[in-house]
Formats: C-alpha cells, structure tokens, sequence
C-alpha cells in the first residue's frame, strides 16, 4: 500500500513523552552543591591552594560566579566568560546584565531581590547573549554562603542551558493548544498512522464525511484520497507533510483543498506530530484534520472588503494617511501618492517630513505638532505642502486618534484638504484691508487734522514719534481745538491699531458715577446695580483708553486712576478681587493742570504719570494760515453732503475768516461754514459778517464785573468753609451757613477751583 498523504497528520497527544532538561537541573544543582562544599573545605582549611580551587570552578561544565551580600558579581569561571566572549572586567558588578536579553531584564532583576531578599537559594530563568549574538535561556540557580554567625557573606550561582528543553517545552504547549481548539470545532477529524506498518491505524467517522466517503466500504485506498484533494495542492501536501511523516519524523502542518464528487471544495487544515517510545523510536504519528472552509470563507470576504474598503479610500479626492502613534507615515492613499508624485517607498521615508512640508512651516508647526500627538487628542494644522509640480500649496491636515479596547493610542489617520486658494484670497482680502486702513488712515487725517503750518506741522511730528509706544501722553489746548482727534491719531499709528479705541467725557459723567464708568461695578454694588457691567478699562484692554477733560475728576477717582497707571490693575466697584489690564492712556484737558495741583484739586503724584509725553494743540487763532485750506475743505465736505454745488469762495468772506479770532476753534469755524453752505442759493459761497461778531468793550465790562461778582461769591464761600472747618454738609455745615442745597455748593466748589479748607486755586 502506498504511503497516505499529509492530511493524515498525526495528533499531538498529552501522554507525549515529556521533554528533556530535568536530568539536566540536577546535574547543575549537584555541582553547584558540590563546588560551595569544596569552598567551604577550602576556606576551613587555609592552607588549601587557591590554584586549586581556581581548577575546579572552572572545570565545572556550567556557567559558574559569585556575587557580593549585595547582590553585585565579582567573579566569573572561565566558562561564563568564554560563552559571553566578554571580559572579567566589564562583567564585574551590574555588567554583566548587558548579555541578558532586554526583554528578560526585569524579570531576572526583580527574582534576584527576591532570593537576596529571602536569603535562600532559588531560580530564575532568563535568555543569555552568547559570543555569537544569538540568545539561549539559561535556568540561573543562586545559593548563599553564610559564616559562623549565620550572615550571608557570598552568593554563588551556576547558569545552565535550558534552550532545548525550552523550545520542547513551548512546542507542545502549541500542539496541545490546536489540539484542544480543533476538538472544541464540530468539523475535526483525527487518525493515527502507524509507522511500522505504514498504515492507518486509526481514522474517525468525521474524516469520512469530509472527505465524502461511506465507512461501510472500509478506509479508502492512498489512490482515492490522492484524487480527492485539488490538483493545484497535490504537490504541496507530498511536499510538505509525506516526507516529515514517514522519514524525518517532525511535526507537520498544511492547509490545502478537497474537490467532493459533487464538485463542492472545502478547505482543510491538518496537523500532525510524531510519538516516540521510551527508546525515543519513531513509533507513529498522531494527528487532526479540520475542515476550514468557513474560516476561508470569512477570509476571502476580509480581503474583497479591505480591497473594497481601499478602492473606496483610493477614490476619495483628498489626501489620506496612516500615522503610527508618533506620528510617522505608515501608509497613504493613491490621491497622495499622485498628489505629490511619490512612490509609496518614498512615502514610508523618515525624511518625508523634510522633503515635501515646506521649511519655514516645519521649524513653525515642530512643538505645535509635537505637542498635540503627545497630547492624543483630535488637532488640525495648516501648512504648505510640496506637489509635484515643484510649488507649495496650503494644506489643512486634520488629525484623529485611534485607540485600542484598553485605551491604548494605536494610530492617527490624517485627512489632508487643498486649502491654498482660501489662503491667497485671505492674503489678498488682508493686503486690501492694510491698503485701504492706510487710505482711511491718510484721508481721516487730511480730513480731521487739516493743516499746514508750522505749529501743526510740530504738533503732527511728535503724534508720529510718540504713536509706537505705549507711552502716556496728556493732550493740552482749547475747547474745540480737536484733541480728540489727535488722541485717535495716535491710537491708529500704534501697535494697538486693530484693538478697541474708547472715549470718556470725564466732565460729562455724574460724580457718583465715574469710577462704576471707568472700572465697572458688581451686582448689587449700589442701588441700581441689577448685574455686573464691564467698565472702561476693562472694554480698552489691549487697546487705547482716552480720558477727555481729565481735569474734572474727583479725588477719589484719580487715586484710583493712578493705581491702575501703576500696577496696572483695579477692582470694580464692590468688589475686592483685583483684576488686570494692558490700556494706553491717552488723557487730555483744557485746564492748567498744574496750577489744579498748586490748588490742592488735582494730584500731584498723578499729574507726574499723565505728563509722561505732553502734547500742546494750538488754538485755531494761532493758525490763522491754515484757515484758507479749513475753509476750502470744509466748504467741499459740507456741500457735497448738501447736495449742492460750490465753485468760488468770496474774497472777502475768507479775508474776514481769517481775521477773526476764533474763541470756539475749529469747532466753531465747521459750524459757520456749514450754516453758510445750507443757506447759500448760488455757487459762491459767503459769510454774513454779523455772524463773527468780536468781543464788544461793554460786553468785556459786563465780563469783569461777572468776575468781580465771582471773586465775592468765592470769598464767601472759603469763609464759610472756614468757619466749618471744611465741612460742607450738615447742621454746621458750610451749605448750612450759606442757605444753599449741599449739591449747589460742591458744584461751586468744583467749578470755582476752591480748596474746601479756604484756600482758593490759582485761576486756570
């Protein structure tokens, strides 16, 4: 009879014989009991050569050494240093763990505590480097040497090969496991074949019914089987699994197809290993037989979906990548591949990064991106990448993790979108918006600062140096002169341009009101108080806080205002808890400030912070140069938003412009020339002269006595004050004193500059 095939494979059984390496553990711990008893005979007896003993650990066939009580080595026989092919020196110590396996490290380490810890012999094992590079377990025994006193003075150790015991070892764990996984499976089959009699010694009824014969015929003959299995894998089970099976004896393992008579293919699986007697003869082999098509089957589906599934993703018009957790490239899609006409080797290259991300982005996006991975959360980047048309484009990459059952980051995927026409048009849009603030920028200063005389000239120079920095600057001149305007002048030309620009009347603010205006208030803070309100200062951050007619602050307020100018913080009203601010002050007024704080009105301290770069605006009469070009402007700007047309300005009427004195400035000037256009029926435009009317003599006169008559009001009111000792309201009070409403006379205290303790201000 002819030999079966492979799909006879023997069974691995559990009664195998069990694998060598048990002689060879207590051949090793006979010797190492017999080499600490000589050492013992030999430190009781000194005068005992040490050659000697030198000869015979290193004669002992095993990898020999000792180590201090504290677990360090100091000696190794001949052996262990010819098997690791290194030197006693570089063993000493810890070194020799550099011929342990990484993997090993730990566990060897932590068993050595524990013996040490124990203070009794014991084992571990672990894979040991050998000269050659290649790794071999090794069982590590360790037993201690103890002096009179019973304390442990050495550990001595033998190191024996268990590599072939190993790998029997681990062998049949894995026989056993598929035996036992193919017994829990309804489509098993197991046999035996009988070596010596090249038969089948055993086939059971499963294996007739996939191979599709009748039992009641007997086994089938070797040439029906030969039949049965697929022409196309005839070959490979005579190939793989006859020779192993009748000759070398060795375990086997083939997967191949059956054709049944009806034409249905199956896939079987067969294994089979051989069973040694006591003599360690070849004696049979043992085996199963599975029919695996179902798993085939499932195979088969796995990897028409995963092509599926990369046609599907091949097809996706955007940039697709696999990123390992740190976030190198493991595959991509084939739009990337064309995108960037690369080859998939080229993909996989660590310099990819470097080759293709543009290097201004890569030095930009490093931390950034190395962050976010770190991280392990969803992140998107934007960065120019190279196509391979040899230009850079604009790509918006977003990143998502992926992670295991137990949490475990396993791998990014990455979608990358072309984004570099949105970045030109955004480029575009802000190049335009620069252009067209800088336009705005130039007309608003024709427009609101118009002037070419020398002392604008000046005043327009220190706006330009003094803009760049955050420098405070106090603002002086005339009501109407356009200190507003200079304050936003200086506000555009700053790094503070793009953030908020916010005015406050200081004079146009009830008393009680101006530090919930300027700092905000909580709820409940005052009567009125229904919610928290974000102050000035708060609504300035980052950009510019302009403080008009500063003056007219009260004390309370400017120490406040001056601790923000300091440290930079302040506290809304009623509350406690500070918070901080990044505010330009630009502050400006009408009054003489310092002569507000020779009258003990203003501060000082404060007036010293808000004097840091003073800028004088001039009066409109001191520019009597510029009025032609205000006139012509104004004139333009006026008729324009009339609706009518205005070609000529009567010589006359500017001469009489120009001469005039202006007591309301430029703001005055606007009014008349806007009155003028409105009521203008041709296309000249003229000023009636009794509109500039001056200062009369009986009207100065008039104005002396109102002074004289203030001056008796003034020192009516210091001597009151006087006699109250400063006290306003209240039975004894000044107000009291006077007849007056206690509101009327801290109006007039105000208004007229006088120190409440009877010192009246110097006039400003």
């Amino acid at each position: 009879m002819k030999p079966t095939t492979a799909l006879f494979s023997p069974m691995e059984q559990s009664n195998t014989s069990t694998p060598t390496g048990g002689t060879e553990q207590v051949q090793t711990k006979t010797a190492l009991e017999k080499a600490l008893r000589e050492i013992k005979r030999r430190n009781e007896a000194p005068r005992a050569s040490e050659h000697d003993l030198s000869l015979i650990i290193n004669t002992i066939p095993a990898l020999v050494w000792s180590a201090r009580p504290d677990g360090s080595a100091e000696f190794f026989n001949q052996h262990y240093l010819d098997y690791v092919g290194l030197p006693a020196e570089q063993v000493k110590d810890w070194g020799w763990t550099v011929a342990v396996h990484p993997d090993d490290l730990n566990g060897l380490a932590g068993s050595w505590q524990s013996i040490m810890a124990s203070g009794e012999q014991g084992e571990s094992e672990a894979r040991l480097r050998r000269f050659d590079g290649e790794y071999r377990w090794f069982l590590f025994r360790a037993n201690p040497l103890r002096d009179e006193s019973g304390n442990i003075v050495k550990w001595f150790g033998i190191n024996t090969d268990i590599e072939d015991r190993k790998r029997a070892e681990d062998a049949l764990r894995r026989s056993e496991g598929y035996l036992t996984e193919a017994q829990r499976l309804a489509h098993t089959g197991s046999w035996t074949w009988n070596v010596s009699t090249s038969t089948r010694a055993y086939w059971s009824q499963e294996n007739y019914r996939m191979f599709g014969f009748d039992p009641e015929l007997g086994l089938p003959s070797d040439e029906a089987l030969s039949q049965r299995i697929h022409p196309e894998d005839r070959d490979k089970v005579r190939r793989e699994a006859f020779p192993k099976r009748t000759a070398e004896g060795s375990h086997f393992d083939v997967e191949y197809r059956i054709v049944l008579p009806d034409g249905v293919i199956k896939h079987l699986h067969s294994v089979g290993r051989p069973v040694l007697n006591e003599s360690g003869d070849l004696v049979e082999f043992v085996g199963t037989t599975m029919d695996i098509t179902e798993r085939k089957k499932a195979e088969e589906k796995i990897r028409q979906d995963a092509h599926e599934l990369r046609c599907i993703i091949d097809s996706i018009p955007q940039v697709i990548g696999v990123h390992d957790p740190d976030g190198e490239v493991i595959d991509v899609n084939r739009v990337a591949l064309e995108s960037h006409g690369l080859s998939i080797e080229e993909v996989l290259a660590e310099s990819l990064r470097d080759r293709i991300i543009h290097p201004e982005d890569i030095e930009r996006l490093k931390e950034v991106r190395q962050n976010a991975l770190l991280n392990g959360v969803l992140f998107d980047i934007e960065q120019r990448v190279l196509r391979k048309d040899g230009k850079y484009r604009w790509f918006l990459t977003r990143y998502n993790p992926f992670r295991d059952e137990q949490g475990r980051l396993v791998r990014w995927y990455s979608t990358s979108i072309d984004i570099d026409d949105r970045k030109v048009a955004e480029q575009r849009l802000r190049d335009e918006n620069v252009a067209l603030r800088e336009e705005i920028d130039r007309s608003s200063m024709f427009e609101e600062i118009v002037g070419s005389c020398e002392s604008m000239r000046q005043v327009l120079k220190q706006v330009a140096k003094v803009a760049p920095s955050d420098a405070t600057v106090l603002i002086l001149g005339e009501t109407g002169t356009g200190k507003e305007l200079i304050a936003r002048a200086l506000h555009r030309r700053s790094n503070r341009a793009a953030r908020a620009f916010v005015r406050v009347n200081c004079a146009a603010i009830p008393q009680s009101l101006i530090a919930s205006e300027l700092f905000g208030h909580e709820k409940g803070a005052f009567t009125g108080a229904l919610q928290r309100r974000a102050g000035r200062f708060e609504s300035a951050d980052g950009g510019t806080l302009f403080l008009d007619e500063i003056g007219d602050l009260p004390m309370e307020t400017q120490i406040a205002l001056l601790r923000v100018l300091q440290e930079r913080e302040f506290e809304r009203v009623g509350s406690n808890q500070p918070i901080s601010v990044d505010v330009r002050l630009i502050a400006a007024t009408n009054r003489d400030l310092a002569a507000a704080v020779a009258g003990g009105t203003f501060r000082q301290d404060l007036f010293y912070r808000l004097n840091v770069v003073p800028i004088a605006v001039p009066p409109l009469r001191e520019r009597a140069a510029d009025i032609p070009l205000l006139v012509e402007y104004l004139v333009g700007r006026y008729a324009k938003a009339s609706g009518k047309t205005i070609r000529h300005i009567n010589k006359q009427t500017l001469e009489q412009l120009t001469a005039y004195d202006w007591p309301g400035n430029i703001r005055e000037l606007q009014n008349v020339v806007e009155r003028a256009v409105i009521l203008s029926e041709t296309d000249t435009f003229f000023v009636d002269q009794s509109w500039l009317k001056r200062e009369s003599a009986e009207s100065r006169q008039s104005s002396e006595g109102l002074l004289a008559l203030a001056d008796r009001e003034v020192e009516m009111i210091e001597s009151a004050l006087a006699d109250s000792h400063g006290r306003i309201s209240g039975p004894s009070g000044a107000a009291a004193k006077l007849g007056v409403p206690r509101q009327t006379l801290e109006s007039k205290i105000r208004r007229l500059g006088i120190n409440k303790y009877g010192r009246k201000r110097q006039s400003s």
